[in-house]
């Protein structure tokens, strides 16, 4: 068997923008054919999906599943919408939702696992849908809610079909209380956190940092007022309080009645039901959030395609 060296692996990376250690395995497989190998990698898809790995993926689609105490959301990211509405694709995103309420939501795991039917692992799978579909992907979080008693219900907006859409929500509430009011609640809740977007479930888990920097602008902002600093530091505590109403989700106001804080409505439904019900926590993913965009003229890119 030829000796593969750092310079053969280096050449087909140039070559195909495959990874390095796909490189060495399919010079390996190929006894350091350098032309061999790039077909090799081209068979399993992988040169395809490494020319593609740079391009921008804030498209796609989230998955959210929920049965009974537990409960999955799932972001696949791809380049364009028009991706997202292909039935591979929702299906992609569909069974690795299923996965991740099952396997658990460590990605880098995850992609160890055996993808359903294919004989291949995630990972694998993830290249060849690239290489099929021809669009960059990315699986780039995922999240799992679990409960001792009670559920976790779940919630999707836009959906291109039941648990597939581009905001996902899961709550979970444990209580013993009447399954079928607390089903009722918790779906009423899911979409209130899509409305509302809360970042935090309670004023304990607000980041010290975010509280630290709201907290100094708000002083600034009252010290130009010319207030005494014992008023100062009041008029500073009812302003927190009104950001408290906007970041926390216990704090806010209920959109399903505009005047009730849902720490009301939650212990008004424990008394319905009869039973204590805890809030324990709360995912929202919104499609692509944070993700840099590019601007693209799109005249100037159909112009660029037509000239390769």
């Amino acid at each position: 068997m030829a000796q593969i060296t750092a310079s053969m692996v280096k050449d087909l990376r140039e070559k195909t923008g495959a990874g390095m250690m796909d490189c060495k395995k399919a010079l390996n497989e190929t006894d350091g054919d350098l032309e061999a190998a790039v077909d090799w990698l081209r068979k399993k898809g992988l040169a395809a999906a490494a020319k593609k790995a740079g391009r921008v993926a804030a498209e796609g689609l989230i998955a959210v599943k929920a049965t009974g105490t537990r409960g999955a959301v799932v972001e696949l990211n791809a380049e364009t919408d028009f991706v997202a509405r292909n039935d591979t694709f929702q299906e992609l995103v569909e069974t690795l939702g299923d996965l991740v309420l099952t396997e658990g939501d460590d990605l880098e795991a995850l992609k160890d696992k055996a993808y359903p039917g294919t004989g291949r692992t995630v990972g694998e799978e993830l290249t060849h849908q690239v290489a099929t579909i021809g669009e960059n992907m990315n699986l780039r979080r995922a999240q799992v809610l679990e409960v001792g008693n009670g559920l976790v219900s779940a919630y999707v907006h836009n959906a291109a079909r039941p648990g597939l859409g581009r905001i996902g929500v899961l709550v979970a509430l444990e209580s013993e209380g009447d399954a079928a009011k607390l089903a009722e609640l918790g779906k009423n809740l899911a979409m209130h956190v899509a409305a509302a977007s809360p970042q935090f479930l309670n004023r304990t888990q607000v980041d010290a940092d975010a509280l630290d920097r709201e907290r100094a602008v708000l002083t600034e902002q009252a010290r130009a007022s010319g207030k005494p600093d014992n008023i100062i530091e009041k008029m500073v505590e009812g302003r927190l309080r009104k950001y408290y109403e906007e970041v926390c989700l216990l704090d806010q106001i209920y959109v399903m009645d505009n005047e009730s804080k849902v720490e009301k409505v939650v212990e008004a439904a424990a008394k319905d039901i009869g039973a204590p019900i805890a809030l324990t926590g709360f995912v929202r993913f919104n499609l692509g959030e944070g993700i840099e965009k590019e601007d693209k003229d799109f005249a100037a890119e159909v112009a660029q395609q037509l000239n390769k």
